[in-house]
């Protein structure tokens, strides 16, 4: 079973890498958003949400067995947060919008500015996703407001 927790926890073992794991393991994000993007609406939310809230406990237990509260090889938070940040526009499909929607994403991670880091400081997997989480939130303001202004700048 802690393989399977390993496993998942790890992206699959991409967040073992040496070299920027979170940017790293949370790439299996993309591919997970491109093809939420494909649905509808309401289906892209309640999918999104049971992966979150799915990922809570297997992301505690890791960090659990890992000995670290929010272990750098620990990336599922970040695979299944990151479609928050294209929820619902379509298109972020084009791979343009979907890598600058990764770029941003991955900043805010990083940085970690509020309300991110507040979110971090909650106890367990509900801090381990939920920066994350809030981490696409904002990018996802910036990547609807960026489509806002495009959209205004190419339109007759």
């Amino acid at each position: 079973m802690e393989t399977l927790l390993m496993a998942l926890s790890t992206g699959l073992g991409l967040g073992l890498s040496p070299w920027a794991p979170g940017t790293i393991g949370s790439l299996l994000g993309l591919p997970l958003a491109w093809w939420l993007l494909g649905r509808t609406r309401r289906v892209q939310l309640g999918l999104t949400a049971a992966l979150l809230v799915a990922a809570m406990p297997v992301c505690h237990q890791a960090a659990t067995v890992l000995g670290f509260k929010d272990d750098g090889r620990i990336v599922l938070d970040e695979i299944v947060a990151f479609p928050v940040a294209v929820l619902g526009l379509a298109a972020a499909r084009h791979p343009v919008a979907l890598a600058g929607a990764y770029v941003i994403y991955r900043f805010f991670d990083i940085t970690k500015p509020l309300p991110v880091s507040m979110a971090e400081a909650l106890p367990g997997g509900i801090g381990i996703v939920l920066d994350d989480s809030v981490a696409a939130a904002m990018t996802w303001l910036v990547m609807a407001g960026g489509l806002i202004l495009w959209r205004r700048r190419h339109t007759p």
